[in-house]
């Protein structure tokens, strides 16, 4: 039995809607926290944090605990890959998930055109959410632009290359009325994260990112 096959059979409406209770009571989680201990951290971090737990519930909720709040013992490298990471993977999430509901659920695209899609919606969202809060700063829309461009463009070809094909693998057949459908994205949304980490410490390596700001000091 194939892998693929393997994942159809094990992946029920059941299942499906335990995720969704446990993504939920995730961000509800989240949003005690924020309100209760972290209210200091900017907005659209916690849009950041939110989008990143609802698409992978406890364990963007990990992520959160250990990169995102205030109370971390201390800033570290590490920490500071999960949150660009994070801030990375709450633009191209948005993206990823209205394209692939465009392309291969409503439009009933091929591969070709759902890869190409949701590259395309991911790859915008995933700029803009770099590009909006450097024009708030007042930065120039020229220059915002470039300056997401140049810096997010390495981790949103790594985690879409990776999230686009396991997607199209799980659920290359699927309709959106099959939970699988829905699964597959939010697995492979959580596997484009992992793919796209060590090339966000490698772009906070380099300089080429300067990642979000220390939550421990504000």
């Amino acid at each position: 039995m194939s892998l693929q096959q393997a994942f159809h059979d094990v992946v029920t409406l059941e299942l499906v809607l335990a995720w969704v209770a446990l993504s939920l009571l995730s961000v509800g989680v989240l949003w005690v926290d924020l309100r209760r201990n972290n209210r200091a951290l900017p907005s659209m971090m916690t849009l950041v944090w939110t989008l990143t737990v609802l698409y992978s519930g406890p364990i963007g909720l990990a992520v959160y605990w250990y990169s995102g709040r205030r109370q971390i013992p201390e800033d570290t490298f590490w920490r500071r890959g999960m949150r660009s990471t994070s801030h990375c993977y709450s633009g191209c999430g948005v993206g990823e998930a209205l394209g692939v509901t465009l392309a291969a659920g409503i439009l009933l695209l091929n591969t070709v055109g759902v890869a190409a899609t949701t590259f395309a919606f991911a790859y915008t969202f995933g700029v803009a959410f770099t590009v909006g809060p450097l024009l708030q700063e007042g930065v120039g829309f020229q220059e915002a632009l470039v300056d997401a461009v140049y810096s997010e463009s390495g981790s949103i070809v790594a985690m879409e290359t990776v999230a686009i094909g396991s997607d199209i693998y799980l659920a290359g057949e699927a309709t959106m009325s099959e939970p699988v459908f829905w699964a597959s994205l939010s697995v492979s949304l959580s596997l484009g994260f992992l793919a796209a980490y060590p090339v966000n410490l490698g772009l906070l390596h380099l300089g080429v990112k300067e990642g979000m700001g220390d939550p421990s000091s504000m």
